[in-house]
């Protein structure tokens, strides 16, 4: 097959670039050809499709003059850019698939058009809620909603759901508006859904057959699993409200056994944090080795996630290593553990049974041992990367009648 793989970003800037390059090397490696299209950017891997690439464009604000905000607002909504190029390179080139990611704002959802008219089939993965959330996360106000999900996206701009803002909400109204119109999600041929809490989120948007379930897969062969335990709680991510590590520490300020927490991230919340609890708790951000190690030694991986979450990749890497996770029990999240084999869930923002629960796990070493052990048991039979590429083979021939 010839591939067309979509992306607003070509290099690793999160969890859906993970996953796109993880599926695009193994289409390589399996003798398929895959077509690029993305933005321009320094940090680009190399491609051969690169003079088809948009301008790098950026909307984290800035001092523009009037006109440049009507130009910015315009192509957040529909780009006609990315229409011309992609259709450049669909002539070009002659895809049987398009495949896109994360191609929202800079790419906009008017390439599935572009296919689209020229015959060329469409599957578009859930990396978060943008087809039935404008803000794309289902918060409101720093609260999980649900107000969007039956298309009246009119909420996001009664309660003002971008950070509080009426021109950002607005515009955001705007978008979800003009693909609302212009169909833009109805031409997609395939949703895959990475969890089935995203599935079933999506459902009035693409019901029944149009979304296949296909959890994000991790290399276990690439990882090998440890029993290295240095007695300390691990939280790995970015320091935001939604992930709610304001909320692990204070479960482990109020905890009797005092166990060690160690926080790999930062984010806006760092300096309060660090003000408000022991600074010493804060590494600060890992990456590579040193990433690899802080997990590898671990006793307990936590994942307090206020959010909807979707099919988190770190959940999956520490079920990898062997740890055992606590998780809060919202989105994906139980989907992927196992409460009491696999680790321990827990509401959200629940301070105390956070702390109930990682005091019982680092009181008994060989319960974490057993649950690390199930875990990575659980990973290797069902989130395995092959497992992952098996079933994305199987959605494209589904597409493409084949």
């Amino acid at each position: 097959m010839k591939l067309l793989l979509a992306n607003k970003f070509f290099f690793r800037n999160g969890g859906s670039e993970t996953v796109m390059f993880q599926e695009r090397d193994f289409l390589l490696q399996s003798g398929h050809e895959v077509v690029d299209f993305s933005m321009r950017d320094d940090r680009n891997f190399q491609s051969n499709y690169e003079k088809y690439f948009v301008g790098n464009r950026s909307y984290a604000g800035g001092r523009v003059g009037k006109l440049a905000k009507v130009a910015n607002a315009i192509s957040f909504i529909h780009s006609p850019e990315a229409v011309k190029n992609i259709g450049r390179l669909i002539d070009d080139t002659k895809p049987d698939l398009v495949h896109c990611h994360n191609i929202y704002h800079q790419l906009t959802p008017s390439i599935i058009g572009a296919a689209k008219k020229r015959g060329v089939p469409v599957v578009l993965t859930l990396h978060d809620y943008k087809p039935v959330c404008p803000t794309y996360n289902r918060l409101c106000n720093g609260e999980p909603c649900s107000k969007c999900l039956n298309g009246d996206f009119s909420q996001v701009l009664r309660n003002r759901c971008a950070d509080g803002s009426l021109g950002k909400s607005a515009l955001l109204y705007a978008e979800a508006s003009v693909q609302q119109w212009m169909r833009s999600y109805e031409a997609v041929d395939r949703f895959v859904a990475p969890c089935r809490f995203m599935k079933d989120a999506i459902a009035h948007r693409a019901p029944g057959e149009r979304a296949s379930l296909l959890y994000n897969g991790i290399d276990v062969n690439a990882i090998q699993a440890s029993d290295a335990d240095d007695g300390y709680v691990l939280y790995i991510g970015r320091l935001v409200h939604e992930k709610g590590v304001q909320t692990l520490l204070d479960a482990q300020r109020q905890s009797q056994s005092k166990w060690r927490l160690v926080v790999a991230g930062t984010g806006p919340l760092e300096n309060v944090l660090k003000a408000q609890y022991n600074p010493s708790i804060f590494v600060g951000y890992l990456a590579g080795d040193a990433l690899k190690e802080m997990i590898r030694r671990a006793s307990v991986i936590v994942v307090p996630s206020e959010w909807y979450e979707n099919c988190p990749m770190s959940v999956l890497e520490a079920m990898a290593y062997g740890k055992p996770v606590v998780g809060s029990r919202m989105g994906g999240i139980p989907e992927l553990v196992v409460d009491g084999e696999t680790g321990l869930l827990f509401e959200a923002r629940n301070a105390n049974e956070l702390s109930m629960a990682i005091d019982r796990l680092m009181a008994e070493p060989k319960l974490r041992t057993g649950m690390g052990r199930a875990a990575r048991r659980r990973v290797e039979a069902h989130f395995s990367l092959d497992r992952h590429n098996t079933g994305l083979i199987d959605i494209y021939q589904s597409v493409l009648g084949t």
